[in-house]
């Protein structure tokens, strides 16, 4: 029988629909204020929500919710486990501080569709995390890759355009291999509700074993472009270096679709032997941006860089094949996605009030001291330090690691990669706020608490995720041993239908 909690695993999908629906609708010369409160309210109504879908996961149960009550394998069913209700809270936790810093700067200003593009981002977003079905996740990664390419092209620019154009050529040749890979599977199976096609897949004759590894490997191929994974990463650096910046915070959770995508879809219809290719890719993923961190200049591009740093270091958790490893990558999912948007709010702050010179040394900041902490805050988090709750992620990593014969590998690029990170941020620091112009005063007005709030929103994830990591910990645990039990989801599943 469905029940009221089941209703509500729509809703984070029909919110910003109905929000953007109206939102395209009201466009009028004198509407901005309007659209901003509508945006901001169905935006806020998104991290209430999502606790609400945390708090039902924590009897343990999966829910499925038939849209129209057409069962599958023939309507779109949607499911809620912890993995799910975490990334809908993660997306809610940044979605916020990005739009209320978008209204604060003007930035929703550059363009007359910015709000309703950011809430049918929210609504991809939203249902990749929850969609059981292969083929609706195409849709919503259509979806929410629509949105985010007028998003990355919105106030326009020479260069923005320019990353724009290899951001959607790279991302539209993923989507036909995904539907390349959806219509092998199809063909095989006869299934794309991922439930069905686990068990089809395991009872598929062998002379369909070479066909269905292909379409294994195309589906690697995309997911492995969304998340930015070695070699496939070239368009991020370019992509988010220049987005406006409350875009670039929320298209840190863009690279987190692809490796949920890898979670949720691999294990349970390829098993455990997909770990074989998952971890190298990740140790060189990890090495790769970590090279990339510390070769940037600026501090957008290397922020960049390191988004590609967190790729690799949640590829190599998951790649362990085991439930800690996957802890340890959840955890530091959680802290990486928040730690990097309140550093691209930040990295904004600093350029307006360096006068977005890029020459060295630069006219000093009219917030020293305020901007200098957010700053020493987001790096200390990012390169693993403690007491930062990237140090939380990476130790349980390193621990998960140990019980492996990864271990040796694992121990030495983690910990060189946070060497590295360490050493491009200090220099990065060094030059932002010690090597100025002294006899140059800034022309830049000090930043009011509107415009700041929303970067030390999301860096404060870096001591408050270390003072109550032990939830968090036993939360990602628990989601783990969910994941790494695939039958308890078919029977769970069949019982529903």
């Amino acid at each position: 029988m469905t029940t009221v909690a089941d209703h509500a695993l729509i809703l984070p999908i029909l919110l910003p629909f109905a929000a953007g629906v109206g939102l395209l609708l009201w466009q009028t010369p004198d509407a901005l204020l309007g659209q901003r409160r509508l945006s901001l309210a169905a935006t806020a109504a998104l991290p209430l929500l999502a606790a609400l879908l945390v708090f039902f996961t924590t009897d343990g149960a999966d829910r499925f919710y038939a849209p129209g009550h057409w069962p599958a394998p023939f309507g779109i069913v949607l499911m809620l486990d912890r993995l799910s209700a975490l990334l809908l809270l993660l997306t809610a936790l940044v979605a916020l501080p990005a739009l209320c810093y978008a209204m604060a700067t003007d930035a929703d200003r550059q363009g007359r569709f910015f709000h309703p593009l950011f809430q049918f981002q929210l609504m991809g977003l939203n249902g990749a995390f929850l969609t059981a079905d292969l083929f609706n996740l195409f849709v919503f990664f259509e979806i929410l890759l629509m949105a985010s390419y007028s998003l990355l092209a919105h106030g326009g620019g020479r260069e923005r355009i320019r990353a724009g154009l290899h951001y959607v050529i790279l991302n539209l040749t993923g989507s036909a291999l995904f539907l390349i890979a959806i219509g092998t599977l199809y063909g095989l199976t006869g299934a794309l509700n991922l439930a069905e096609l686990a068990v089809r897949i395991a009872a598929a004759p062998e002379a369909d074993a070479g066909l269905l590894r292909a379409g294994a490997l195309l589906l690697l191929v995309v997911f492995g472009l969304k998340a930015a994974i070695l070699p496939l990463y070239g368009w991020l650096p370019a992509a988010y270096a220049h987005a406006s910046a409350p875009v670039a915070a929320l298209f840190a959770l863009l690279t987190k679709v692809g490796v949920y995508a890898i979670i949720r879809i691999f294990p349970l219809t390829y098993g455990p032997a997909f770990g074989d290719w998952l971890l190298p890719l990740g140790l060189a993923t990890l090495l790769a941006g970590s090279v990339g961190v510390l070769a940037s200049q600026e501090l957008r591009r290397l922020i960049a860089y390191s988004v590609i740093v967190s790729v690799g270091t949640l590829l190599t958790g998951i790649g362990l094949g085991t439930v800690a490893g996957l802890s340890a990558a959840l955890t530091y999912l959680v802290h990486t996605t928040l730690i990097t948007a309140g550093l691209f709010l930040l990295a904004d702050l600093i350029a307006d009030q360096r006068g977005h010179s890029e020459s060295r040394p630069a006219p000093p900041v009219a917030q020293p001291r305020l901007l200098a902490g957010l700053f020493f805050i987001g790096a200390m988090a990012l390169a693993g330090l403690p007491p930062l709750s990237g140090f939380l992620g990476k130790v349980l990593l390193l621990q998960a690691a140990g019980a492996t014969s990864a271990l040796p590998w694992v121990w030495s690029i983690v910990l060189g990669s946070s060497l590295l990170l360490l050493v491009a941020l200090v220099r990065m620091g060094s030059s932002l706020f010690w090597a100025v112009q002294d006899d140059v005063a800034t022309t830049a007005l000090p930043a009011p608490v509107r415009r700041w709030w929303p970067a030390a929103a999301l860096l404060a994830a870096g001591p408050l995720l270390m003072l109550f990591g032990q939830p968090l910990v036993n939360f990602t645990t628990a989601a783990a041993r969910q994941l790494s039990q695939p039958l308890a989801l078919l029977q769970s599943l069949s019982l529903w239908r």
